[in-house]
């Protein structure tokens, strides 16, 4: 479908042929007579096709209409009218990006804030006036505490990559947001995923909602080829040197587990040769920006990331992406892996798999309903067990519990257990902007006293744990409801208010 049949502005229209567009995508051809009509959106569709300008674009045509026209968003001259939350610093800077290219032509002023740099540059732009505010959680919080920003006349928000903002754990961070956003609003929720959880958020984050979705859910890209190169565990650098000697890899993406190794990594394939730069939360905002924009001007060979850079890099044409260690969660291999195959062209994704790895890669064809393609290398060859078939008694059933020390947050009133969140009693905290600071795990025994529905007095008989409540609960913090349940309290707390549903 051409973009002149969506009802956009003949100034916006004049703009996306510049850019070398005529037609739009699925999502975009769905999602953008929603926004223009002023209706809630719950929206998913896989990574690469065009989210980003599925709400940019009709965002921009409400805010340029003239005052009497419908559908206008009125304006005050300094207070943003519309707030884009998005999960990480590189993400808000495309998504700011992009409302300065598709907004030239309009007098509307753009500004993303974001943690790692300077503070005060930001309080300055948004004294002057801004139309339009990106930012990620944490730091937009940091502006409400300064009172540097005035949420009060917000009249669109969106959440951009909502599910990436649940497993980092902004929950809490979101919730003090929404509490300052007038509840007269457009509100729009766009993911790659619609996990349980998701939909459980937009029952009270979204009121009415028209609900677009585009791809399979959790699927991946189709013009991607998946391959899974089975090796030793200590053989993993020499096998991806020994690709890039033959496979004349010259722009590829290296995802790792965690900072350290992405560095170690960096490290050797700097010394083998190859230019390289990590990607990942303890790098300065200068070198994050410094290192993605050589690796997309074709400087750097390779760039050694966390899961960190599995949402906010957008490069229309990237090859290849190497999973050099395989994520816990399955649904993070969708995220990295749609990175390449994205605006129509074709990709790959390359995974090394050592047998400690086998469960993640039998959880990942789970999810992708599919078997991934095995090949041996010579010289590498050795055996990986079979991971098809039904999951094995005991294995994690949620994304809860998939993560190291998974399943023991509790967050607000409503008992929402965060993914992936360490126990209060013990773990590292995470990052506002990044990533998991430390262990991802409580320490030994730091929530056992609370668990045990009994316990041992001191002449060693059993007794009711008065941490407990009589069914077994524990008293603080309320019960943790089903996010697939019915009845289950806001994530956003309190109650839900009648009359929300999907349409």
């Amino acid at each position: 479908m051409s973009f002149n049949q969506l009802g956009l502005s003949a100034e916006l229209l004049a703009v996306v042929g510049a850019q070398g567009y005529t037609t739009s995508t699925p999502i975009q051809q769905q999602a953008i007579p929603h926004v223009i009509a002023g209706h809630d959106l719950m929206a998913c569709a896989q990574t690469g096709t065009g989210k980003t300008a599925a709400f940019v674009l009709p965002i921009l045509h409400r805010l340029t209409l003239r005052h009497d026209q419908p559908g206008h968003i009125p304006r005050d001259g300094v207070s943003p009218r519309v707030l884009v939350l998005v999960p990480t610093r590189e993400l808000a800077a495309q998504v700011e990006q992009s409302v300065r290219t598709y907004g030239r032509n309009s007098r509307v002023r753009s500004l993303a804030v974001f943690g790692g740099v300077g503070i005060n540059p930001q309080i300055n732009t948004l004294r002057r006036g801004v139309d339009v505010l990106v930012a990620t959680p944490g730091r937009l919080m940091d502006h409400m505490q300064q009172r540097t920003v005035n949420l009060g006349r917000i009249e669109v928000l969106i959440l951009d990559e909502a599910d990436r903002m649940l497993d980092m754990g902004f929950i809490r961070d979101i919730q003090k947001i929404v509490s300052a956003i007038p509840a007269k609003r457009q509100s729009l929720m766009f993911s790659a995923t619609f996990s349980d959880e998701i939909r459980l958020l937009a029952r009270d984050f979204l009121t009415d909602p028209k609900v677009v979705e585009v791809a399979r859910r959790n699927s991946a890209a189709e013009n991607v080829s998946h391959l899974v190169l089975p090796v030793e565990r200590d053989r993993k650098k020499e096998l991806l040197l020994h690709l890039f000697e033959n496979r004349s890899l010259n722009q590829v993406l290296i995802f790792t587990r965690t900072k350290h190794g992405a560095d170690a990594l960096q490290r050797n394939l700097e010394k083998a040769g190859i230019r390289s730069a990590a990607l990942h939360g303890n790098k300065t905002q200068s070198a994050r920006t410094r290192a993605l924009a050589d690796f997309k001007s074709g400087k750097l060979a390779a760039l050694v990331a966390t899961d960190l850079a599995s949402r906010g890099i957008d490069i229309d044409e990237l090859p290849c992406v190497i999973n050099y260690e395989l994520p816990h969660v399955p649904e993070d291999y969708v995220h990295r892996i749609g990175r390449t195959g994205r605006a129509g062209s074709s990709g790959e994704a390359i995974s090394l798999v050592c047998s400690d790895e086998r469960i993640q890669l039998r959880d990942i064809e789970i999810l992708m309903k599919r078997e991934l393609e095995r090949r041996d290398i010579p010289g590498f060859e050795t055996v990986l067990a079979t991971t098809g078939g039904s999951r094995p008694q005991g294995r994690p059933q949620n994304r809860a519990q998939a993560r190291p020390g998974g399943g023991q947050g509790r967050i607000g009133s409503g008992g929402y257990a965060r993914a992936g969140a360490p126990a209060r009693s013990g773990g590292a905290a995470p990052r506002r902007d990044g990533e998991w600071n430390g262990a991802r795990t409580p320490a030994a025994g730091a929530t056992r006293s609370s668990a045990a529905p009994t316990r041992s007095d001191n002449n060693g008989r059993s007794v009711p744990n008065p941490l407990r409540s009589a069914e077994g609960a524990p008293r603080r913090g309320g019960p943790v409801r089903d996010a697939r349940g019915g009845g289950a309290r806001s994530p956003l707390g309190g109650a839900r208010p009648p009359g929300r549903r999907f349409a």
